[in-house]
């Protein structure tokens, strides 16, 4: 049998109980739940061997938000999205690639327009004394060539600084290739030509025909034929694409180029090495010929530090990624670039300048005897 109490009909009980219920001097009515509620970006978790009124708030896992209060649970940023601090709305997520603001882009930048100048006026150098021996004995139409496409080398970096735009992604490292294939395929002939210029000047030598310009032009357009065909097949099958990069613990989307075929990015590296390559071993098998401005030896210094650029730079842009990824190509490419401005054509403006009395046919004949001697 139940009893039910009507309070209702003892006014005196009900001044009994607001007595007990009410604290004195205070008229704020007490919570009566052995826990406060959870604010946003919490969720509530059961309290071991505690009643089921009573639980705890914990914060929300990384990646994930609460925008209630008392939540039971968490749920998930969409992928381009990240929690704010305070993990109760979901934020865009901090956009990274290698812009002209970034203190690192600005740099890079400055260093690659500034540098441009450097070869431009090397060639306008040469212009200037384009009938002294200095300048004619090392083919100066293959130099001025290779001093453009320096230049190019140097503003082909600048591709790699910005918005990686839709437009931009396919010809980001095929501008890049092309551009560096002219420039080691005029190192390769001005290699070749040291050698068959050597080669011609003895007796009934066959090689005479060779030593025309026309035959390093050949040497450049098929050395570069080569590299554009290789650029058209990635294009047609592969072509790189914008790409947004998100990790699943991070709050940073990562723009950047995806280079769409591997193979056909490093194939492209691989045939600028097989250049360079190709021009070390002949300039290194040549450096004791008897060259006035040591030629080959020049080369083979240049070479030799293009490759360690190129091959340090491997295993650097492959432990890294973003914004960075892209800092290693440009710098690999720049000073890549300046190894091939200083070995070639340094000590050649040092004569011109500083030393004009060695600029003279007399001490060329002069230094080309005792050298056969």
């Amino acid at each position: 049998m139940t009893l039910v109490y009507d309070f209702s009909t003892v006014p005196h009980y009900l001044q009994i109980i607001k007595k007990n219920i009410f604290l004195k001097h205070s008229s704020q009515v007490p919570v009566s739940v052995c826990s406060p509620s959870c604010p946003p970006g919490f969720r509530k978790a059961a309290r071991m061997d505690k009643p089921l009124c009573c639980f705890e708030c914990i914060t929300c896992p990384q990646g994930e938000k609460a925008n209630q209060t008392d939540s039971l649970q968490c749920t998930k940023c969409p992928w381009e999205m990240w929690p704010n601090p305070t993990q109760d709305h979901c934020v865009p997520k901090t956009q990274e690639f290698l812009s002209h603001e970034d203190p690192l882009g600005t740099t890079l930048m400055a260093t690659g327009i500034s540098s441009s100048l450097v070869p431009v006026a090397i060639f306008g150098l040469f212009i200037h004394h384009r009938t002294t021996p200095i300048v004619r004995a090392n083919n100066y139409s293959l130099s001025c060539l290779l001093l453009l496409s320096l230049s190019l080398c140097f503003l082909c970096s600048l591709v790699f600084i910005g918005y990686p735009k839709y437009k931009v992604c396919p010809l980001r490292q095929v501008t890049f290739g092309i551009v560096f294939a002219l420039c080691v395929s005029c190192i390769l002939a001005k290699t070749i030509m040291v050698v068959i210029a050597f080669k011609a000047t003895r007796p009934g030598s066959q090689l005479r025909k060779w030593t025309r310009p026309r035959v390093s032009y050949l040497i450049v357009i098929s050395c570069i034929l080569i590299q554009i065909f290789l650029c058209i097949m990635w294009l047609t099958f592969s072509p790189p694409f914008l790409e947004l990069k998100s990790e699943s613990n991070s709050g940073v989307l990562i723009i950047q180029c995806n280079e769409g075929s591997p193979l056909a990015f490093w194939s492209m590296l691989l045939y600028l090495g097989l250049l360079a390559s190709i021009s070390f071993i002949v300039a290194f098998l040549a450096r004791r010929l008897p060259d006035s401005f040591n030629e080959a030896k020049f080369i083979t210094f240049r070479m030799l530090a293009f490759l360690t650029v190129w091959v340090s730079y491997i295993p650097a842009s492959l432990s890294s990624q973003g914004k960075y990824m892209v800092a290693m190509e440009i710098f690999a490419i720049q000073s890549s670039t300046w190894g091939l401005v200083i070995c070639m054509f340094f000590p050649k403006c040092f004569i011109i300048i500083f030393r004009p009395d060695m600029n003279s046919r007399e001490k060329l004949m002069a230094k080309q005897k005792n050298l056969s001697n």
